[in-house]
């Protein structure tokens, strides 16, 4: 097991009261495994991860509970020295914004060196060579030309390579996403997807991937977990998930989702109402004011998450394979 969360929960300390954005998930990650984050934003996908980084501003943000054990050591219990070995070593993170990540007054190629000096103990001129494989190897045309331009001279496309360059410096044992392909057009989100599943099977890292798109998971992930307002609501193998979704949350996202293969014209279906405020969270289920299949019991009772089917895990009150919608 190469990383296992447990109970992790991270809240933020506001003036209008504490906002509770992750709440308690568990989940695991194997050597090689690409796990799928989804849910919709402000769901607590990125916090969930910055958390396991250690990436919280502090104050007003604070891990409350939890550990996040990474071969066997707990991350949130090492010194701040030991997290920054850790970080871009062994776990490395690629942001959604590549703009805003990377520094514009330095060059393309110092950016991507800086990890090999600092983690792997190579010469300036040693990093240098080895960016210029590196930019080379995700795709980026004339590397040994352009690995002296500054970010702006980039396109979006080129950025967000420059960045999976960055992460993968240092050979990683996990590479994080946080919604990597938002920003940029269809076209590119493909291309960036493919360079990501080529290198994942060439080095052999395992992958979080965190996303609102469900069509993304699709060809990408091995397991999806999706979160509701903090907390993860369903968890299972990417064919169970879209061939068995149980979670009335997770049949409204894939509802949502235009299919090629319908024959006739259906209609997208859409969630109504609004997620629940994070200041002031229900005691039952977070998701009961939007549900077609509540009964009494979900605003009462929050569900734990309950294996319904070898590797699936779901936290509902409700079968709703045989339930019938209430509306």
């Amino acid at each position: 097991m190469l990383l296992d969360v447990r109970g992790l929960k991270t809240q933020f300390f506001t003036q209008d009261g504490v906002v509770h954005a992750v709440n308690g998930i568990s989940y695991q990650l194997s050597e090689g495994e690409t796990l799928g984050i989804v849910g919709e934003s402000g769901c607590g996908k990125s916090v969930g991860v910055m958390s396991l980084m250690r990436l919280i501003p502090m104050p007003p943000g604070k891990i409350v509970g939890g550990q996040v054990l990474f071969q066997g050591r707990d991350l949130l219990k090492i010194s701040d020295e030991e997290m920054r070995s850790v970080r871009g070593n062994k776990i490395a993170m690629i942001f959604q914004d590549p703009m805003t990540s990377l520094n514009p007054v330095l060059t393309v190629g110092r950016q991507v060196s800086e990890a090999l000096e600092l983690h792997l103990g190579m010469s300036r001129s040693e990093a240098r060579r080895r960016t210029i494989e590196l930019l080379e190897m995700v795709g980026i045309p004339m590397a040994a030309d352009r690995v002296d331009d500054y970010p702006h001279q980039f396109s979006g496309g080129m950025r967000q390579r420059v960045m999976i360059a960055m992460g993968l410096s240092c050979n990683p044992q996990l590479l994080i996403a946080d919604e990597p392909t938002t920003a940029l057009d269809v076209t590119i989100q493909a291309q960036i997807i493919d360079l990501v599943k080529k290198l994942r099977d060439e080095i052999g890292m395992a992958i979080i991937w965190i996303t609102h798109d469900l069509g993304v998971v699709a060809g990408l992930a091995n397991r999806v977990a999706v979160m509701y307002a903090g907390y993860i609501v369903e968890e299972a193998p990417v064919k169970e998930l879209y061939g068995n979704p149980r979670h009335p949350y997770t049949l409204g996202l894939l509802g949502s989702l235009p299919r090629l293969d319908e024959q006739r014209r259906r209609r997208l279906t859409s969630i109504e109402g609004l997620p629940p405020d994070l200041i002031d969270l229900p005691a039952g289920c977070p998701f009961y004011e939007r549900c077609a299949y509540r009964i009494p019991r979900c605003q009462a009772e929050n569900p734990g998450l309950e294996t319904v089917a070898p590797n699936h895990k779901v936290a509902c009150w409700v079968d709703v394979t045989s339930a019938q919608r209430t509306r």
